[in-house]
C-alpha cells in the first residue's frame, strides 16, 4: 500500500518527470499539462444536479490546455513570415500525416496556434484531434474535418488539394478496428473539450488505448455535513495489446478548497499524480510494475480521501467509454445525515437526457447501491436528495 498526500494550502511544487520512489507527490500546476500515460473511464462527483447538460461547468469551458512541447506540438512561434514550406510532389508512399507534420515544422506553427486559426474561421477541431492526425493515428473523415483540411492548406501555405489528395478511403469501423478505444469514442462519452480532455491535453488522443476496463466497483462515503469524504475504487482491466504497463484515471472533486487530499494506491504503484484545481480534477497514473501480454488481466485498487469540505454533494457518476461486465456503486451515508431519496440513472453521453431513473432503497446500514444488469458505455450514476432544513 502506498500513500500520497497534498495539503491544498501549499504552494505548487514542480511536477516531476517520473516518481523517484514509492511515493509520488500530488502536484498542483497552474494549468493542465499532458501526462505521460493514458483510463477507459472517469469518475465525477459534484454538488450540481446531474440532470443538467453538464454537472461540472469546466467540462464545457472554451479554454484549451497549454500544448506540450516535443512531437505533439512542433516548436516555434508564428512569425507571420510569408515564406511557404518547400515540398516535393506526393508519391505513393507519402501519407497525410507525414505531409501535415512536415508543413507544421517548416511553417513553425504549434498545434495550439493552428487550432486557434481554424476556430477563427468557424471550424472547431480539438487539440487532441490535430495531434491524432499528425501522428497518423486517425485521418479526417467527417464533413467538419474535411473543411478543416481545406483551411489547413491555406494556413500552412500549401497548394490547393495538397492535403486532401492524400486522404485514403474511410477506415472501417467496428470491433475489428478496436472502436471502443478510439478518440471518437472518448469524445462521444466525455463531450468536446471535456474536463478529461483538458486535464490530459494531447495525451487524450491515446487515453488508455492499450487497456480496457472489465469490472469497476466503487465505494463512496459521505460525512455528517453531507459531503463526500472518501472514494475507494477496485478495477479489473484487460490489456488490449502487448506491452500495457499503466492506467490513468481522472476524478472530479466537489470542493478544491478541501483541507487536504489523500491518495492511497493499494494494488499497483503510483506514477505521476496531479491536482488541477482550475478543472476541479485529480489525475492519477497507476503503474502495473511490468508489461502485460495481450489479453492479460490486472487489478488496481486506490482510494481518494478529502479533508473537510463546505460543498454539499448530491450525486456520484461513472463515465465509461466501454461496455463493462460489472459496475457496482455503493454509497455510505452518515447516520446523522440521511437523504430523503436516492435514484440511479443512465445517460448515453455528457449532456444527454437521462434514459431512465429508478428509485433506490436505503438499507438498515444507511447505504444505497446500484448494480446494473447490463452496463453499456455511457454515464452511470446515483443521485440523492437532502431534506429541507
Amino acid at each position: 500500500m502506498t500513500r500520497v498526500h497534498a495539503t491544498t494550502s501549499r504552494p505548487a511544487p514542480v511536477e516531476p518527470t517520473a516518481p523517484t520512489g514509492p511515493t509520488a507527490p500530488i502536484t498542483r500546476p497552474t494549468a493542465p499539462t499532458a501526462p505521460t500515460a493514458s483510463t477507459a473511464s472517469a469518475a465525477h462527483t459534484g454538488p450540481a444536479t446531474p440532470s443538467g447538460p453538464n454537472a461540472d461547468s469546466a467540462a464545457n469551458a472554451d479554454s484549451e490546455p497549454t500544448p506540450p512541447t516535443g512531437p505533439i506540438a512542433p516548436g516555434g512561434c508564428d512569425s507571420g513570415a510569408a515564406h511557404a514550406p518547400r515540398f516535393t510532389h506526393a508519391t505513393a508512399a507519402t501519407s497525410f500525416a507525414t505531409v501535415f507534420r512536415e508543413a507544421l515544422r517548416q511553417r513553425g506553427l504549434p498545434l495550439e496556434r493552428v487550432r486557434e486559426r481554424l476556430e477563427a474561421r468557424g471550424i472547431r477541431i480539438s487539440l487532441a484531434t490535430l495531434s491524432y492526425w499528425q501522428r497518423g493515428r486517425s485521418q479526417p473523415e467527417r464533413v467538419q474535418s474535411l473543411l478543416a483540411v481545406d483551411e489547413l492548406e491555406n494556413i500552412l501555405a500549401l497548394p490547393v488539394g495538397a492535403l486532401r489528395c492524400l486522404l485514403g478511403p474511410h477506415r472501417p469501423r467496428g470491433r475489428a478496428v478496436n472502436e471502443t478505444q478510439d478518440l471518437t469514442a472518448s469524445q462521444r462519452i466525455f463531450g468536446e473539450n471535456s474536463t478529461v480532455e483538458q486535464a490530459l491535453g494531447a495525451a487524450f488522443a491515446h487515453f488508455n488505448e492499450d487497456v480496457s476496463s472489465l469490472v469497476i466497483r466503487e465505494t463512496v462515503r459521505l460525512d455528517e455535513h453531507r459531503c463526500i469524504r472518501n472514494t475507494a475504487v477496485h478495477q479489473v482491466l484487460r490489456a488490449t495489446r502487448a506491452g500495457a504497463s499503466r492506467v490513468t484515471v481522472v476524478h472530479c472533486i466537489d470542493d478544491t478548497a478541501a483541507e487536504s487530499i489523500d491518495v492511497v494506491v493499494r494494488c499497483g504503484k503510483p506514477g505521476t499524480i496531479r491536482f488541477l484545481p482550475e478543472l476541479r480534477s485529480i489525475v492519477i497514473e497507476i503503474l502495473f510494475g511490468r508489461e502485460l501480454a495481450k489479453n492479460e488481466t490486472v487489478v488496481v485498487d486506490y482510494e481518494i480521501s478529502l479533508g473537510r469540505s463546505q460543498l454539499v454533494s448530491t450525486h456520484h457518476e461513472r463515465r465509461t467509454r466501454v461496455n463493462l461486465r460489472e459496475y457496482l456503486l455503493h454509497v455510505y451515508f452518515h447516520p446523522d445525515a440521511l437523504p430523503v431519496s436516492c435514484h440511479r440513472y443512465y445517460r448515453e453521453h455528457l449532456g444527454a437526457e437521462q434514459r431512465y431513473s429508478r428509485r433506490i432503497a436505503i438499507d438498515v446500514s444507511h447505504t444505497a447501491h446500484m448494480l446494473p444488469i447490463r452496463c453499456p458505455a455511457g454515464i452511470h450514476g446515483m443521485s440523492w436528495e437532502w431534506p429541507d432544513d
